[in-house]
């Protein structure tokens, strides 16, 4: 049995014939008719139970016994598996034909050693593009559902599973499915708080080939539909204020961009560690608390429309695990906390009833959290649309932990979900000297190294998670704080100018301000 730390059986002599033998059939039958008898209009043979039949191979490289199957399924006895002692490229595949013409999803459960050059399952020969999904990296051993979507025109459809690997990498791949139907995420936004106070001092920002551009204009054409804003209630630098979120939802809707509002109602950063009540607030009651949340968010919220700029999602607390205001809207009294949480949703909503209600948590990936918060929040009337997650690997867990807590509870409160903040360096040292948030090799995501190419891995394979959340639930991904560079006044402490960024080497555009290839998978349908 092969898992992250054993290497899985090589299939025996016999079963290697069987796999030449396949894959000469497979070149005869390319060239046949889509009647072929050996096509059929379902998938067979799903969780591999009966070895390999029904799936054909094929190694460019005469690798065909770098697939095969062995013990230890998902859910049966049984798996597939690519894998060589020496570095090798093989494809797993079934054609089908005889299909109706539309929509169709791909979902199969992976495991996967990371390192390989690609690995992902694909749709291909359906009449369209070609639709692929790359694996992540499993580093826990648990599996990972994966969907991929095609519309078949013409009645034909190739299912494959892909892999160009280096000597020892390895996939497991088991309980696929080809149904009707399609999946897409609807939000691939990006969280620009920090960009109006970067420009003003100084911040510049370039497409990949080095032309100075618009921030926003950049993460708009690399695909980002979505822009969230955070809003401080009298901050000490007059940045993230109520003017300055004004000025910025302008740019965003004339880029055809939605917008997010992001309420902390608070002066400063608010986590579950620090949700510090705004100065001018300090010495009211709770009753007169949930007067000035509601207030608050009435205020802004009707300035964004009244300027033709209608939020389109708001979101009332800012990673409120442990409440907001406090000590008055502690979770250690839940009935107020729960009134706090109402008069928000309840100002956004006379505002414009059309404006999606997002309750938000940090640690996306533990659901013992989720499911006591959200069971309180729900038993004591707090209206929301869209269960809000922070999710960094570095903190939070793993892929599947993170899949796991999203597919319970989508299906458990009867919401959409979606990833409301992560990001991943690019790089681990410091451009302003100010320690940088993650700056260590220990302190990495296993598998995703801190280049490039390590941070488009990570927010390709955090966007697919979401993306296969069951029945569309899956809402989408923010990339938080892309624009957060490293320009001198902008830092961490708004009543400290001389304050230093720790987040240069997690933005989206890299020390030479250039954009990064992680934002090509803002195009992520």
């Amino acid at each position: 049995m092969h898992a992250a730390s054993s290497r899985p059986r090589p299939p025996a002599r016999g079963l290697l014939r069987a796999a030449a033998l396949t894959a000469l059939a497979a070149l005869l039958s390319a060239a046949l008719p889509a009647q072929s008898a050996r096509a059929a209009a379902t998938l067979t043979n799903t969780g591999f139970e009966a070895g390999t039949t029904g799936w054909s191979t094929w190694s460019a490289t005469g690798q065909d016994a770098a697939s095969y199957t062995e013990a230890g399924g998902r859910s049966g006895s049984s798996r597939l598996t690519h894998w060589s002692a020496s570095a090798y490229r093989v494809e797993t595949y079934q054609y089908l034909s005889g299909l109706a013409d539309g929509a169709y999803t791909l979902t199969a459960w992976v495991r996967s050693s990371g390192g390989q050059n690609s690995a992902y399952l694909a749709l291909r020969n359906c009449g369209a593009a070609e639709q692929r999904t790359d694996l992540p990296v499993t580093s826990d051993g648990r599996w990972i559902r994966l969907v991929t979507s095609v519309s078949v025109a013409g009645g034909a459809c190739t299912v494959s599973i892909n892999s160009d690997a280096r000597a020892g990498n390895w996939i497991n791949v088991d309980d696929l499915s080809f149904t009707p139907g399609s999946t897409g995420l609807s939000v691939r936004g990006v969280d620009v708080s920090s960009l109006n106070k970067s420009e003003d001092l100084g911040g510049v920002y370039r497409g990949a080939t080095g032309t100075a551009g618009d921030a926003i204009g950049l993460l708009r054409s690399a695909g980002a539909d979505y822009g969230r804003l955070k809003v401080w209630v009298d901050p000490a630098d007059g940045y993230n204020d109520r003017k300055r979120v004004l000025e910025t939802a302008k740019r965003l809707k004339a880029r055809g961009m939605r917008l997010l509002v992001d309420f902390h109602y608070s002066d400063i950063w608010a986590d579950p560690g620090a949700q510090s009540k705004p100065a001018a607030w300090s010495a009211h009651t709770y009753d007169q608390l949930r007067t000035d949340v509601y207030a608050h968010t009435y205020d802004v919220l009707n300035a964004l429309k009244a300027q033709g700029t209608t939020a389109d999602m708001v979101q009332i607390g800012n990673e409120i695990n442990t409440g907001l205001l406090w000590p008055e809207g502690s979770t250690d009294d839940w009935d107020r906390t729960a009134g706090l949480l109402r008069s928000g949703a309840d100002a956004a909503r006379a505002v414009s009833p059309s404006t999606r209600i997002a309750l938000h948590l940090a640690h996306g990936g533990d659901n013992a959290l989720y499911r006591w918060w959200f069971d309180n929040a729900s038993a004591r009337g707090v209206p929301f649309d869209v269960i809000a997650v922070s999710f960094y690997g570095y903190w939070h867990g793993s892929l599947s932990a993170l899949q796991a807590n999203l597919d319970d509870v989508s299906a458990r409160y009867g919401k959409q979900v979606m990833v409301a903040e992560t990001a991943y360096p690019f790089r681990l040292d410091s451009k302003d000297g100010h320690e940088n948030i993650i700056d260590l090799p220990g302190e990495l995501v296993s598998g995703y190294p801190a280049t490039p190419a390590g941070q488009a891995q990570w927010l390709r394979d955090v966007m697919n998670v979401v993306e296969a959340v069951p029945g569309r639930r899956g809402l989408g991904v923010f990339y938080w704080e892309p624009t957060w560079t490293a320009v001198p006044g902008n830092g961490w402490d708004p009543a400290d100018p001389s304050s230093g960024n720790g987040w240069e080497n997690q933005a989206l555009f890299d020390y030479a301000d250039r954009l990064l290839p992680a934002a090509a998978w803002l195009r992520h349908r």
